[in-house]
């Protein structure tokens, strides 16, 4: 059994990334903060607690955090061609009953990470505002943290600029300070989840689904015709759920370990993350690169546990 935290800005892939935790028996959902980045904080919370609410989560508490980026003016949030103008494609939702507990994200984090009865692993799937402000704030908690994952950033490529990746490049002073806080990260980045393809036919079991699979065909619908409009092939890339997937299941990816660090200041490469695999500075190691996934047992272990969640739930 792990505690997990979830980080996240709800966000279409962040929804398959949460309902792939919820469909695991063995993992314990303990809280999930929010972010700006997909969307404003207003719609990523507001995503968040909608979410649980039709996946009969409820109980788990939700905080919010930060809309205004670590170190710099506010970016744009997200792409309305992605994720729609609320970040879920204007699916319908029930509104929550439930309310955020907090707004002080930081807080919340470490009372969560000190009360934790099994090892805490902490996945931020969004922008690293939330988890710089929380190193800031509680440096103690730092070392209680069993294991952390992000999606973001890549070593070869980006998807918002030439070398950027979204996540990092909406804060990337965030991230430089993340990356510098002593937390051993795994990167699970563009270099990983460009390179398995989620195409249609994979989701065809939603139909049978009721509910559950109306909400999701209605989320996963629009993000892939986005993806066909963008790479001509009805597929996605599941980032978030990939993501999530290695923080259920650790080394269900190769990695390799390296110092990252993030540039803030290029005219070219802002946002950019610098991993160096050498340590050609002398620096040790802050984290492992993730490389490759057997793309046919993601599937299986993603589809499997959203199926096992929509049979939970009758819908």
């Amino acid at each position: 059994m792990i505690d997990l935290i979830i980080d996240t800005d709800p966000g279409i892939d962040d929804a398959v990334a949460i309902a792939l935790a919820l469909g695991i028996a063995d993992v314990n959902v303990i809280g999930v903060t929010t972010v700006g980045g997909n969307s404003g904080l207003e719609h990523t919370t507001r995503n968040a607690l909608r979410l649980l609410e039709f996946l009969g989560r409820s109980d788990i508490p939700v905080a919010s955090g930060y809309d205004q980026p670590y170190g710099r003016d506010k970016q744009e949030t997200g792409y309305e061609p992605v994720h729609g103008h609320d970040g879920f494609a204007g699916v319908d939702l029930p509104e929550p009953a439930a309310t955020v507990v907090s707004t002080d994200s930081s807080a919340f984090l470490a009372e969560k990470i000190r009360g934790a009865q099994n090892p805490v692993t902490l996945i931020a799937i969004g922008p690293l505002t939330n988890i710089a402000h929380l190193v800031d704030a509680y440096p103690d908690v730092i070392p209680l943290i069993h294991r952390f994952v992000i999606m973001g950033g890549a070593a070869r490529t980006g998807n918002v600029t030439p070398v950027a990746e979204f996540n990092i490049w909406h804060d990337p002073e965030a991230a430089k300070r993340v990356f510098a806080s002593g937390l051993q990260t795994v990167m699970v980045g563009l270099d990983v989840t460009h390179s398995v393809r989620t195409r249609e036919p994979l989701w065809e079991w939603l139909n049978s689904k009721g509910r559950f699979g109306e909400v999701f065909n209605g989320l996963i619908g629009p993000y892939t015709d986005f993806y066909s409009s963008f790479y001509g092939e009805r597929m996605t890339h599941q980032h978030d759920a990939m993501a999530m997937a290695e923080a259920i299941w650790p080394g269900l990816m190769t990695s390799e370990a390296a110092f990252i660090d993030v540039e803030t200041i290029g005219e070219l490469t802002d946002g950019m993350t610098v991993v160096d695999l050498n340590m050609r500075k002398g620096q040790l190691p802050n984290g492992f690169v993730t490389w490759t996934i057997d793309g046919d047992d993601f599937h299986d272990r993603l589809m499997g546990a959203m199926n096992q969640l929509a049979t939970n739930l009758g819908y």
